[in-house]
């Protein structure tokens, strides 16, 4: 049986046992959850341990790589990708209000679970502390605490710094950056072995205080996902159309790329497919050989959907809802770490943890989304290839 497959029973039968807690067996029966919510604590805090090492080496590599041989092409890349990316997020972060607006939860069972919440308060902070605070001035304070942005800008002037140095001193930082990286991902993948059980610990509780309104508000969240990804895929077709590609013609390259994304639920799975449909449509060499490798590598339009939903999602569902300026603070936290998203199955959801701890809200939440990611992690795929082959219709011989 496949990871997916348990993780997703993990997450049914954590919610039907927290149903029967909470409507038919006698009420003494709910200590059994005061007793299973710390498992489910303990698997989240480890999944976050590992977000910063996977983030700092993930992204430094990246740029300082990319010092060598970038080139033109690459740079107005990363501005396109930029772009597209703000833009959704800033078009999800309007929609998907409305949509979990829907969404009844009583306020007493919010109020429940974040008394069960490890997560600090939410403080937010004016425009300029947030401008200020996006330098660090101690980068082991900003660990300590979880304050992903100026780490991940001081990472950003770290990678681009060591484009400057001697390329055997670069090549020294970047094998040493990358086998941080490596070991965090085996421990991320034996983390992620135990997630049936880490998810059922947090369904139990979840479903104990929310009762039958936790199924509806699931189901709700994967809907939402799958159309705004949907969304995003189909302003790529008018983006190509742009690019100079008939929009049939784009269609047909693509397909069987997504075809793959779809059930292999990668991108880089489905890049032989896609640089096949490059070639035919004409792509120079240098984009099939060089762009759309290093766009499959970086560039996720999928998790610009799936981060300002996810967050907003647990926000409802936790009854914290988000000022203006958290909502700003979500959408560039997500573009910033789109470029980030590890490749393994959900990458994205992983990620989310700074996105919630820069807005106070509970880093349990991941573990319910997690638990049904195997559906939003298809729409998420394609939309991704869908933006990569996009992008390399854009910039294809505009260098």
């Amino acid at each position: 049986m496949s990871l997916t497959t348990r993780v997703l029973l993990g997450l049914l039968a954590g919610l039907a046992f927290g149903i029967a807690l909470a409507v038919w067996l006698p009420p003494s029966w709910q200590q059994v959850a005061v007793w299973i919510e710390p498992i489910g604590t303990i698997w989240t805090r480890a999944l976050q341990m590992t977000v910063i090492p996977l983030v700092v080496t993930l992204l430094f590599t990246g740029v300082s790589n990319g010092g060598q041989g970038l080139g033109l092409l690459g740079a107005k890349g990363i501005v396109l990708f930029i772009v597209v990316l703000a833009l959704v997020a800033a078009g999800t972060l309007v929609i998907a209000p409305t949509v979990f607006a829907q969404i009844q939860i009583d306020p007493v069972a919010a109020e429940a679970l974040r008394a069960g919440s490890t997560a600090p308060q939410a403080v937010v902070p004016s425009f300029r502390d947030w401008l200020v605070g996006m330098m660090p001035n101690n980068l082991l304070s900003a660990m300590s605490t979880g304050a992903m942005l100026p780490i991940i800008v001081a990472t950003l002037m770290f990678g681009a710094a060591a484009t400057r140095l001697p390329q055997e001193t670069r090549e020294r930082l970047n094998r040493a950056a990358e086998a941080v990286g490596s070991v965090t991902i085996i421990v991320v993948r034996g983390i992620l072995t135990l997630a049936p059980y880490g998810v059922f610990a947090l369904a139990v509780p979840l479903a104990l205080r929310l009762g039958t309104t936790a199924l509806g508000a699931v189901a709700v969240y994967v809907v939402a996902t799958a159309a705004l990804s949907l969304l995003a895929i189909a302003l790529m077709y008018p983006l190509a159309r742009i690019g100079g590609v008939r929009i049939r013609e784009f269609a047909r390259a693509l397909a069987p790329a997504q075809g793959i994304a779809v059930s292999a639920r990668s991108s880089l799975a489905a890049l032989p497919a896609m640089i096949e449909g490059a070639t035919g449509i004409g792509m120079s060499e240098r984009t099939t050989g060089f762009f759309l490798p290093f766009s499959a590598s970086l560039y996720r339009l999928g998790s610009a959907v799936a981060l300002p939903v996810g967050v907003i999602f647990i926000a409802t569902l936790y009854g914290q809802p988000l000022n203006p300026g958290q909502y700003f603070v979500v959408g560039a936290t997500s573009v910033l770490l789109s470029f980030s998203v590890p490749g393994i199955p959900g990458g994205s959801i992983l990620i989310m943890a700074p996105v919630l701890l820069a807005v106070g809200l509970p880093v349990e939440g991941i573990g319910i989304l997690l638990g049904v990611d195997t559906i939003p992690d298809m729409f998420r795929t394609t939309a991704n290839v869908t933006g990569t082959m996009a992008a390399a219709v854009v910039l294809d011989n505009k260098d």
